[in-house]
């Protein structure tokens, strides 16, 4: 029997190790402007350090404090290879965070009477789900029908659609097949109308019979002719109904008034509050970025901990734990410094590509990747990712997300002087100013490109029309 002896072996590996400060710096440099703030208002009630200077506070010239600030600084560890903040002067930066202030440093501590949150007194919004649920809580019907009832309304998606198959409501043949179809019948007569549905030609039925119960032609048309309803053919479906087809179109109108997505009233996504993170104007006929920095707490480091932690005499687990906040504090300071810095500068690439635009307007975008700004920054693509990130600008366009301001060319990242988004904005506008009798066909849009000096095949123009969710020739074409 062989024996397996133990070996020493030597390795040697690079590993790219975050500190906890790099995370801290990259999870900043994602936040928008209102995140930043909640994130610091969380971090002054977690860091007793860190204070909010206000506008009573007049900061004074202390060069003890600042001093101190600045050793206290220099005893921060830096275990990245690289340090993104050399470029800082770090004493000099700190001064605007001294506060001796006049009152000693004594803060005077304030009761507050708890009090119910303000979000207490908002009403939630009910979505689809709720408002089945609460339709099926005052329905007299057997405990087995309420159980696949609210199964049922488990199973619908966010346009109000059942997902699942009877096969799957019967849990493997356990429920008996009349209190499924009783249940989804419960759940059909439900507001909105429509809901429940299995496909497209259900859900119309079930509002037109409750609308127009006694227009069997727009219910025979939805059953028997929905995909030429689709496609607008008024003349086939006139003659296969043997009906004219001023008749016909009437029995349209009223199939349109049906709505195909009754769930999605229910199921709205509520608007987002966006505040711009910069703003872009114009000063002496050039474009300037400037940071939105308005109600943003302004932060200081708390004289009375400083003074606390220079005292020889302090116990010395209170030392260490005032020195590990600082520390903290001090590197947050600096994370959301080289925010600034990193937005400002990525801002400003930006708007050196995009003046027309500025000036102009959508049609005026130029292509613009990442990858493009992030070499000019001097930064790696993923930190411009970061910066542009769920953040907006406040521009003479509107408030525009700094996103939607990267398109890659027409013709690839390397040539083309129209960005994508423009192209596709100028087939729409094709499509919209269209003969609806004589609808624009692919090959068509793409030789009337070419004649005006942009040149796309049919096959990417089609593209960009169903990336538009535009509807095919045959489907726009509205014969008389």
């Amino acid at each position: 029997m062989g024996w397996q002896g133990l070996k020493l072996n030597l390795r040697v590996a690079q590993k790219q190790i975050l500190t906890p400060g790099l995370v801290q710096m990259v999870s900043v440099l994602a936040l928008n402007r209102l995140e930043l703030k909640e994130m610091i208002n969380q971090e002054m009630i977690a860091n007793p350090v860190l204070e909010e200077l206000t506008e009573d506070v007049s900061p004074t010239d202390n060069y003890s404090d600042q001093e101190f600030l600045k050793a206290e600084t220099e005893k921060v560890p830096e275990t990245e290879a690289a340090n993104p903040f050399d470029e800082f002067d770090v004493g000099a930066f700190f001064n605007q965070y001294l506060d001796t202030g006049g009152d000693g440093g004594q803060s005077q501590e304030r009761e507050v009477s708890e009090r119910p949150s303000f979000e207490k007194f908002l009403s939630s919004p009910r979505g689809l789900t709720e408002h089945l649920a609460w339709q099926l809580s005052v329905t007299i019907c057997s405990a087995a029908v309420r159980e696949i009832a609210e199964n049922i309304i488990g199973n619908l998606d966010e346009n109000g659609y059942l997902m699942a198959s009877l096969e799957e409501l019967s849990q493997n043949g356990t429920c008996p097949a009349e209190d499924i179809e009783e249940a989804l019948t419960v759940v059909q007569e439900f507001d909105p109308l429509g809901v429940g549905a299995r496909d497209l030609r259900e859900c119309l039925l079930l509002q037109l019979k409750t609308l127009d119960p006694q227009n069997t032609l727009a219910q025979q048309i939805v059953s028997e002719h929905l995909k030429q309803v689709q496609a607008n053919q008024l003349k086939e479906i006139a003659r296969a109904l043997n009906r004219p087809v001023e008749v016909v179109k009437h029995a349209l109108d009223v199939i349109k008034k049906c709505d195909p997505r009754p769930g999605l009233r229910y199921n709205k996504t509520e608007p987002r509050l966006v505040e711009p993170d910069v703003y872009f104007r114009k000063v002496d006929d050039q474009w300037q970025v400037f940071l939105n920095e308005d109600d943003m707490p302004q932060l200081r480091l708390s004289p009375t901990y400083r003074r606390l932690l220079a005292r020889d005499a302090a116990d010395r687990d209170v030392r260490n734990y005032v020195k590990e906040r600082f520390t903290a504090a001090i590197q947050l300071l600096k994370n959301i410094e080289q925010r600034k810095h990193t937005i400002l500068r990525v801002c400003q690439s930006i708007i050196a590509r995009q003046d027309e635009y500025l000036d102009h307007g959508a049609d005026a975008l130029k292509p613009m990747m990442i990858k493009e700004v992030a070499e000019e920054v001097g930064v790696h693509p993923s930190t411009v990712s970061r910066a542009v990130a769920s953040k907006y600008a406040h521009t003479p366009q509107g408030v525009i997300e700094l996103r939607s301001f990267f398109s890659e060319a027409v013709n690839g990242p390397e040539g083309g002087g129209m960005s994508l988004l423009t192209l596709k904005r100028l087939v729409k506008k094709m499509i919209e100013e269209e003969d609806s009798a004589k609808p624009l066909t692919d090959e068509q849009i793409a030789k009337k490109l070419d004649e005006g000096g942009i040149r796309v095949t049919r096959r990417t123009v089609a593209k960009y029309r169903e990336d538009m969710r535009i509807p095919s020739t045959h489907q726009r074409r509205v014969k008389a």
